[in-house]
């Protein structure tokens, strides 16, 4: 019986908390990054906001820095014209998506102590990590038909 409920124990603790693809992923995306370039799947130029923030011109070489364990970073935007304060966010690595293989990234905006003001985050598919490269994917409507917009970070 002492058996039985020590594996049950140990069946839980394992099944808690993050997978441990998860917790690499966190250690990889851990310190400083720069946003290289924003490309979308649309024929044009077309105007692209990003994180209900700036447009993409502003969002282009921004520098990012991740906070794994406690789940937190920022931003600051660059270029000209471009408001340059600080930007603080929360973010979530989940599991793999079974459709797409990919693995969903949670990033929701917050104030500097960490609270966000409408409780609203932007939901990207990490399609690409390693130590020095990171993409990010998100599917948008333009003229009801979803466009793709692809973020290219590099690690500093």
């Amino acid at each position: 019986m002492k058996k039985i409920l020590i594996l049950f124990i140990t069946i839980g603790f394992l099944s808690c908390g993050a997978s441990k693809t998860v917790r690499e992923s966190k250690k990889t995306i851990k310190g400083n990054w720069t946003l290289n370039s924003i490309s979308t799947s649309a024929i044009g130029d077309i105007k692209v906001s990003l994180l209900n923030d700036a447009n993409k011109d502003c969002f282009e070489k921004s520098t990012w820095q991740f906070i794994p364990n406690n789940n937190t970073g920022n931003y600051t935007l660059s270029g000209t014209g471009c408001d340059q304060d600080q930007r603080y966010f929360v973010f979530t690595i989940d599991e793999i998506d079974e459709t797409s293989g990919l693995y969903h990234f949670l990033l929701k905006p917050t104030n500097s102590k960490g609270k966000s003001e409408t409780n609203t985050g932007f939901r990207l598919q990490l399609t690409a990590l390693s130590d020095t490269d990171m993409q990010w994917q998100q599917i948008a409507n333009l003229d009801g038909k979803p466009v793709t917009i692809t973020m290219n970070f590099k690690k500093l």
